[in-house]
């Protein structure tokens, strides 16, 4: 007979307060750069993130992070620019392992134990993803980031996230981006753009409405995952992780 002993957890945790038990939060590449400086990665910017970060996991809650590359190069913008799709697409995951290692570093400055995993090998600077590792390491209290998307071009960080978020079986995924929703238009355009409280997978998908990859949106509802879209600004994850009603929350029932 096998016994298995119980997980202790390292934290003093009021139980009662938490949602969520493990959570994937997807940053954009631009959550880490800062528009008044104009650095691609910003010391501050970085600094403010991991401090959210490491809050939320000082809470009790296990998070895995998925980080974009889009401040320092976008492979759709390669590919519209005539260069070979996939080879801008791989080097669009390069620019998420960047990103991925300058947060590490941010977290680890703080004491936070973390680990990047990379869905390409690059043994060197980062363990290769392999889901059960994933999951021993957020058990034992690490942050876990997940680097160079799914490790196939054609599909987005939204997509890798949404697949890691299943894989490592998180209850909810968390977009943290530039805007404060989900909008039932263009609130650039239309002055009179409603920002949505809640929107069914079918709606988002059927309306075009934005903001996040409808292949991500879809491998969410087919998987009954929670999405909440937020604005990228400081105590927004921490709120968003404890349940409280921020951004725009994407679900079966609207």
């Amino acid at each position: 007979m096998q016994f298995i002993t119980p997980r202790v957890s390292p934290w003093p945790v009021a139980e009662s307060r938490l949602q969520f038990k493990r959570v994937v939060v997807k940053l954009s590449g631009e959550a880490l750069a800062s528009r008044e400086s104009g650095l691609t990665i910003d010391t501050t910017t970085l600094s403010a993130t991991a401090a959210e970060l490491a809050e939320v996991r000082d809470t009790g809650i296990q998070v895995a992070v998925v980080v974009g590359g889009g401040n320092i190069f976008r492979g759709l913008r390669g590919a519209s620019e005539g260069m070979d799709r996939a080879q801008s697409d791989y080097m669009g995951m390069l620019a998420t392992v960047i990103n991925s290692l300058a947060l590490q570093d941010a977290l680890e400055r703080r004491n936070v134990p973390t680990r990047v995993m990379t869905a390409i090998e690059i043994s060197q600077v980062a363990e290769p993803y392999i889901r059960r590792r994933a999951i021993r390491h957020l058990d034992r209290g690490h942050i876990v980031i997940c680097a160079a998307g799914t490790g196939n071009p054609y599909f987005s960080t939204d997509t890798a996230a949404a697949l890691r978020a299943m894989e490592i079986r998180a209850e909810a995924l968390f977009k943290a981006t530039k805007v404060d929703g989900i909008y039932d238009r263009d609130p650039i355009r239309y002055s009179n753009a409603t920002l949505l409280q809640h929107v069914t997978y079918d709606r988002f998908l059927q309306d075009h409405l934005g903001v996040m990859d409808a292949t991500a949106v879809a491998l969410c509802r087919d998987n009954g995952l929670p999405v909440r879209v937020f604005r990228m600004e400081r105590g927004n994850i921490q709120r968003a992780c404890l349940g409280e009603d921020v951004g725009t929350t994407i679900s079966l029932e609207g």
